[in-house]
């Protein structure tokens, strides 16, 4: 997901749920269509098109998903979707489970009900714009956020915004409690290790050009103190967020084609690569030490080998998020953001 500061957060949601409502704030033009799936999503003025590679698989309907999972007890695909923003409606995401094929298996597991009635149920349920997630030892983690609605002390001002991370239950979807990251107000891309520790990535504030020192990469404990664990340079923008075979984390960024490999024990870098293209959203690593990275800037699927070769697998994919691997399928799975769709890619 691009970095942005939590205002331009909540109006690129917004929009991104009414299209229109972006068309209403700038000057008036000539209507037009959108174009098939490729670069740009919206016609150049000089008809400039690229179609969107052919070995790559889309199905729609699911709203607004940033990131995906792969279920490995059910061979399902495990795809949060943010809903409506929270400025609009708090506590309107949900969780839909997907199969190999992009069909839908369950269209709302976690999040059936309405919001009206998640307070109600026993556990409460509480899930409000998910961006990151993971599996891990039975647990779905998502990375979510409170606050940034109205005030209801000053409807003219918003509350502020904390990054928290959900927990629920793979076996019942039920919820398993909270980590809250007092210190960031939003939480992009997150992995857990065995042990639990949370890594997760806030990829900046303030605008288009976030400031570095709210370039971070969060650590979370299993008792859930959260502290930086990286700051600024070298990261740049940072997104996508993964471990290697060694248990070392491994980080894209935005801000730039690097892929950063970070040791666990003291957040030394250790390796730098260098992705196809820059923009990175989504990173997958594979046992065989193969890494997929995926950029929401300029659509690119990149293949990182372990010799640090790079070549693109797939192109112009619109807002290429933080994809995941289907082990089932072999195949990976590229969310596509405020698209509404999921892209798929076999690696057979």
């Amino acid at each position: 997901m691009k970095p942005v500061s939590i205002v331009s957060l909540v109006l690129f949601a917004t929009f991104a749920a009414n299209p229109a409502m972006a068309q209403q704030s700038a000057a008036p033009g000539p209507y037009f269509v959108g174009n098939p799936l490729g670069l740009p999503v919206n016609p150049a003025a000089d008809g400039a098109f690229a179609p969107m590679s052919s070995n790559v698989k889309v199905f729609g309907a699911i709203y607004a998903t940033e990131s995906c999972s792969y279920d490995a007890e059910r061979d399902l695909i495990v795809a949060p979707a943010r809903g409506v923003n929270q400025a609009i409606q708090e506590n309107n995401a949900f969780v839909a489970l997907i199969n190999h094929d992009g069909s839908v298996n369950t269209a709302r597991w976690i999040g059936v009900q309405n919001p009206q009635q998640r307070a109600d149920l026993m556990p409460p349920l509480i899930l409000n714009e998910p961006v990151g997630s993971d599996i891990e030892g039975g647990v779905l983690y998502l990375a979510d956020r409170d606050g940034g609605t109205a005030d209801p002390a000053d409807p003219t001002k918003t509350t502020p915004s904390k990054a928290v991370i959900r927990k629920f239950s793979m076996q019942t979807g039920e919820p398993m409690g909270e980590a809250v990251i007092d210190g960031s107000p939003w939480i992009n891309d997150i992995e857990v290790a065995p042990d639990g520790t949370i890594y997760a990535s806030n990829t900046g504030v303030g605008g288009k050009s976030p400031e570095p020192d709210t370039w971070q990469i969060w650590k979370v404990t299993p008792d859930g103190a959260a502290s930086v664990w990286i700051e600024g340079a070298p990261l740049n923008q940072p997104n996508g967020i993964a471990f290697d075979n060694d248990g070392n984390v491994v980080v894209v960024n935005i801000g730039s084609d690097e892929v950063q490999t970070f040791a666990a024990a003291d957040a030394k870098l250790l390796k730098t690569e260098k992705a196809a293209q820059a923009g990175n959203d989504g990173i997958v690593v594979l046992p065989d030490g193969t890494k997929y990275i995926s950029s929401v800037m300029n659509g690119g699927i990149t293949k990182l080998a372990p010799d640090g070769t790079a070549s693109l697998i797939a192109e112009n994919i619109p807002s290429a998020a933080s994809m995941c691997y289907d082990a089932g399928a072999d195949q990976l799975v590229v969310p596509m953001n405020a698209n509404n769709g999921l892209a798929f890619i076999s690696l057979k």
